[in-house]
């Protein structure tokens, strides 16, 4: 299995159940401190999820015809891409869920945060969700044996439950996204998606029914003005999702023939350019058929400003000189640092038969870092804690990074960017999110407002984006400028 430091790119598939003989219970919540992270990256639930996560990120690359010079490259919408029935029923149920919305309309009126209505839709969805699976789901695989105390629909029904959101909280993230994943796990684990040896079952899933499962988070969001589920504003990836990355930048990456000839650099010939995430234009032609600029478009259909300001993160990585290749890859061991080993994001995870909370005897040690020791302890309060991206280098003491986990070598001073992203400088003038009567609306949680300045100091620029450059004046002459703080026209090497 891998370990939290390494995440090879595995050719395994997560294994199926007997359905006749296997005892299904309720899951249940498990992770409580930073101990119970540890031990969960060395479980069977951890180690089926990466392969799952791998199974589905190696069918998306494009494919080399044999025998031919041609090559396929799945896009959204792909009518080469065959929907198996089980596919295209939960794609059925992801619509009648959506329609619900217009049972419970947002309540009127100016509100920052979190619609109340949102509750509304939640509860008719709980109360409706048993019978939608039977309709939509194969039966033999929701029926219960004469002994079982617990179905399967039981266990699924709790994965796809806590995949639209908190209506506690009204909020949503990678956590709820993550449940979505274990849901078509579990679904898998069961025998709904027959396996293939060309990757045909993880594409449907990928194209077929994830992707429009994203549309419906979108449509939430934007009804219900759902906040960003422990987020880390612009120190993180984005405010809700991350699997549209990981797979949108398969989708670009160079082709393969088989998912044990995966490049780790490269991109396919007519692959847009990895800065192009910056032009507006761009954004919205990709967006149609491409799940990384799709995540990126609705990005620009919620934020307003600069998009290295309000996405500093996405812009770092947009410099990647190396191709999608090494975004893909950079994306899948960011997803396993800055998702499954972090507290905030899985302590709600809820394990059961299917997704174990039991040690996978083949796991390595899980190593102390940064991201488990960083996380509560058992003494700690219950409350969930709002923990910095990054802390002190726990290999040179007093000294601030924000290096990716998985890089190697030394920590860097006052470094932001990932060390498989280049470093990026935006133009002189960045393009600006389009808005206006026709356009795009912001969302109710974008602000335009700069950054606080550091303690001491003037600049408007994130505390960590120094790069070793010193600040730009935010003036010129008396015209205020759009550059980024730490942007210099003579930066150091």
């Amino acid at each position: 299995m891998a370990t939290s430091k390494e995440v090879p790119h595995s050719l395994k598939v997560i294994p199926t159940a007997e359905i006749a003989k296997h005892q299904f219970i309720l899951p249940a919540k498990c992770i409580n401190d930073g101990d119970d992270v540890s031990f969960f990256l060395a479980s069977k639930a951890y180690a089926d999820i990466l392969t799952f996560i791998f199974q589905l990120n190696a069918s998306i690359f494009p494919r080399k015809t044999p025998g031919s010079d041609s090559v396929k490259q799945w896009s959204l919408g792909d009518p080469d891409v065959s929907l198996p029935p089980v596919a295209q029923s939960l794609a059925k149920l992801l619509g009648a869920l959506t329609a619900i919305i217009e049972e419970a309309p947002p309540d009127p009126g100016p509100r920052r945060f979190g619609n109340l209505s949102f509750r509304r839709w939640y509860e008719i969805v709980k109360e409706r969700l048993p019978g939608l699976l039977d309709e939509y789901l194969p039966s033999k695989i929701l029926t219960p044996s004469s002994t079982a105390e617990v179905s399967a629909k039981a266990e699924l029904e709790a994965y796809l439950v806590g995949s639209f959101g908190s209506a506690q909280r009204l909020d949503y993230g990678t956590g709820h996204e993550l449940s979505f994943l274990a849901f078509l796990g579990c679904l898998w684990k069961l025998g709904a998606f027959p396996e293939t040896q060309n990757g045909s079952q993880e594409r449907a899933i990928v194209l077929g029914v994830i992707e429009p499962y994203l549309q419906l988070i979108r449509r939430l969001i934007l009804t219900y003005t759902l906040e960003p589920a422990g987020s880390h504003g612009v120190w993180g990836l984005d405010d809700h999702s991350f699997l549209p990355y990981i797979f949108g930048s398969a989708q670009l990456s160079p082709a393969i023939s088989s998912p044990s000839d995966i490049a780790t650099e490269g991109s396919a010939p007519d692959a847009p350019n990895p800065a192009d995430v910056a032009k507006s234009t761009t954004v919205q032609r990709e967006r149609q058929r491409n799940m990384y600029f799709s995540a990126i478009g609705f990005i620009y259909d919620v934020k307003k400003g600069p998009f290295w300001e309000h996405s500093p993160i996405l812009f770092d990585i947009s410099g990647v000189k190396a191709g999608w290749a090494k975004i893909n890859k950079g994306m899948l061991k960011m997803y396993n640092a800055e998702v499954l080993s972090k507290f905030p994001v899985v302590q709600h995870f809820p394990f059961g038969s299917l997704f174990v909370w039991e040690r996978d005897p083949a796991a390595a040690e899980v190593a102390q870092n940064v991201h488990t020791a960083s996380q509560p302890a058992k003494s700690a309060p219950t409350a969930r804690p709002q923990q910095p991206l990054r802390g002190p280098s726990a290999e040179q003491p007093g000294m601030q990074t924000t290096r990716a986990p998985w890089g190697g070598g030394g920590a860097m001073p006052g470094g932001t960017a990932a060390p498989w992203a280049s470093s990026r400088l935006p133009s002189q003038s960045p393009v600006s999110v389009p808005s206006g009567p026709g356009q795009p609306t912001g969302a109710p949680w974008a602000s335009t407002t700069p950054l606080p300045p550091r303690a001491g100091g003037t600049t408007t620029a994130a505390p960590w984006a120094t790069l070793g450059r010193a600040a730009a004046p935010r003036t010129q002459g008396s015209v205020p400028s759009t550059r980024a703080p730490w942007a210099d026209k003579n930066p150091q090497s």
